[in-house]
């Protein structure tokens, strides 16, 4: 039996788990999945030690960032994004990837089909986020980063004036705001300044529909949330742990 799974803290919002059961049943495939919920990045040590048979695993928040340190190798993208949401072990050695790329990428040409973008603001800074960054420069759209601390964002949510909002036609949620179990959490924006020229994508997939979409909803946006994102990338996933390089 080969073993894979996911780690971050918490994990109650994430598919993985049942993504990946599912398609092992389907395909009958004597694999299994498992859910690591770790408190600290350094019980990674232990989850090695307890299960040798691990061959890969998935990382969720908010280990996308702080799992680097631990790798033996790290695939140019995700060393170029300085995120990675993959992890595959070969002879005992981690090597970790971003498929979040690859995910966000076909999200982001679903939502805007060909239409052009003058600027974007990405909700957030963290490994999600950077994924999020690193597509968005590669398509050549200009963008923003809004953080709660002015020192990891160009904006704060307290400084982003309406004029700002109204001029950047795409806005990413790229945090855990509105993720279950918190439902009723939103980026604190000012909705009334969105229109239907606005594309509003939530990388958030469980609820399928956040509170952020809703309001963006309210004023005329179209939005997105970050199934299409998921599922892709799971996929993705799935090729780079099939690979026998």
């Amino acid at each position: 039996m080969k073993r894979y799974g996911l780690i971050g803290h918490p994990l109650k919002h994430s598919y993985s788990r049942d993504f990946f059961t599912g398609k092992f049943e389907y395909e009958g495939l004597d694999c299994r999945y498992q859910n690591f919920d770790l408190k600290t990045i350094e019980e990674l040590h232990e989850v090695l030690e307890r299960y040798p048979d691990l061959c890969g695993f998935n990382v969720t928040i908010p280990y996308k960032e702080a799992i680097i340190p631990l790798l033996d190798e790290i695939d140019t993208v995700a060393k170029e994004v300085g995120a990675v949401n993959v992890v595959k072990i070969t002879d005992g050695k981690l090597k970790g990837y971003n498929t979040d790329v690859y995910g966000f990428t076909l999200l982001l040409e679903r939502a805007l089909k060909s239409r052009e973008i003058g600027h974007a603001l990405v909700l957030g800074t963290g490994g999600a986020s950077k994924a999020v960054q690193y597509v968005l420069k590669q398509k050549g759209i200009p963008f923003a980063t809004v953080s709660r601390s002015a020192e990891k964002g160009n904006h704060t949510y307290d400084t982003l004036t309406d004029d700002i909002l109204r001029q950047s036609h795409l806005i990413i949620n790229a945090t855990p705001l509105g993720m279950f179990p918190q439902i009723d959490n939103f980026p604190d924006l000012h909705y009334q300044a969105l229109s239907k020229n606005h594309i509003l994508i939530d990388l958030i997939y469980n609820p399928k529909e956040t509170a952020f979409m809703e309001l963006g909803k309210t004023w005329g946006a179209k939005v997105y949330n970050g199934m299409q994102m998921f599922e892709e990338q799971a996929k993705k996933t799935w090729e780079l742990w099939q690979e026998t390089k």
